[in-house]
């Protein structure tokens, strides 16, 4: 079974491998890793926030944005190769990060992020 810091330096390597012209561009995301969401245990990731194409330049104040990684899906589905488990953490987490740019589901799975 995959160790907790095997999975969390997949997470990091998939964060690093972002460009720094859209880095620039993230403000105010936490990301987190967590078990399984609730009530949905086949549920890779989540965007928890207001996307910039949403935004108002009049909403300031408001929490960070969040995107979480769960944990156990994902190795159930692709512990058994490390390869394919470090490609599904990087695909979860891009996805993610593309709800945040207002990105929607049908798009990130053209793009090959869903």
């Amino acid at each position: 079974m995959t160790s907790h810091s095997t999975f969390d330096a997949a997470i990091d390597a998939a964060l690093a491998s972002i460009p720094d012209e859209l880095w620039a561009e993230i403000d105010n995301v936490g990301v987190t890793v967590e078990q399984e969401a609730p009530g949905q245990p086949h549920l890779y990731g989540l965007y928890h926030g207001v996307p910039l194409t949403k935004r108002s330049i009049l909403a300031s104040g408001g929490l960070p944005d969040t995107i979480t990684i769960f944990r156990l899906p994902i190795l159930r589905d692709f512990g058994h190769d490390p390869r394919q488990l470090q490609q599904q953490i990087r695909i979860t987490v891009l996805h993610e990060i593309g709800h945040y740019f207002g990105i929607s589901e049908a798009r990130l799975r053209e793009l090959g992020y869903g």
